[in-house]
């Protein structure tokens, strides 16, 4: 029973870590400026870093297969590095 309390906290942090990357991007599309999106982009960002971090938990915990883990964690990293570069670019053309 504890364990499987443990697997749930650690799997509804996933859940909203990982749905709040989805909204985040979704309300920098309707920003009112181009730092609002920004802003926007870089908290998807930050959600995208703790949505890898609780993928890292959930494998070191044993709750994740090493396939799943490399699999989740790829398309995190996927993620994380358009949005990387999506900000990266805003950020340019606002200078």
């Amino acid at each position: 029973m504890v364990e499987e309390k443990k697997e749930f906290v650690l799997s509804k942090q996933l859940l909203r870590s990982g749905t709040s990357i989805g909204a985040n991007i979704a309300e920098a599309n309707y920003g009112i400026s181009r730092s609002d999106f920004l802003s926007k982009l870089y908290i998807a960002l930050k959600e995208t870093a703790e949505t890898q971090y609780w993928l890292e938990l959930l494998y070191r915990t044993d709750y994740l297969t090493a396939e799943e883990y490399q699999d989740l964690q790829a398309d995190a990293e996927e993620l994380r590095k358009m949005l990387s570069a999506s900000a990266k670019t805003t950020k340019q053309n606002l200078n």
